[in-house]
């Protein structure tokens, strides 16, 4: 393994968690949201990312990770029994996303750690390769 692919292979995580935490605030911000942007009755679906790994076809080495996509969670909507609120369906309730704070900030604080991670790379690679031209 080339010294230069440890940083391409942190980079692309880098990227990949970063785009997660996007994810995580897109949730967080959206986790009242009852109707679409085109004003139906739509509750806003959770979204999570995957991520794949990237290989070099040809000798099978790791070449870094990146995010495959990004999907609905299909969990159960949350369900209140609030008859006054203007999206509440024919029996009273309505159907909030299914988001959780608690399993978003757990997720956040995962991908942060995973950020931090591969930041520490970087940084400790720099630190290794000027030290090496110092000799």
């Amino acid at each position: 393994m080339q010294s230069y692919d440890l940083m391409d292979i942190a980079g692309s995580a880098l990227r990949a968690e970063r785009l997660r935490m996007d994810v995580i605030a897109g949730n967080i911000a959206n986790m009242n949201t009852t109707h679409a942007a085109d004003g139906t009755v739509q509750p806003y679906l959770r979204k999570l990312v995957s991520f794949k790994t990237i290989m070099d076809e040809q000798t099978g080495i790791v070449q870094g990770v990146a995010a495959d996509s990004i999907i609905n969670d299909v969990e159960a909507l949350n369900t209140v029994y609030d008859p006054s609120h203007p999206d509440a369906d024919n029996k009273g309730y309505v159907y909030y996303p299914n988001i959780s704070i608690e399993e978003e900030m757990t997720d956040l604080i995962t991908s942060k750690s995973a950020y931090q991670a591969n930041v520490t790379t970087i940084q400790t690679f720099k630190e290794m390769f000027s030290a090496g031209l110092e000799i």
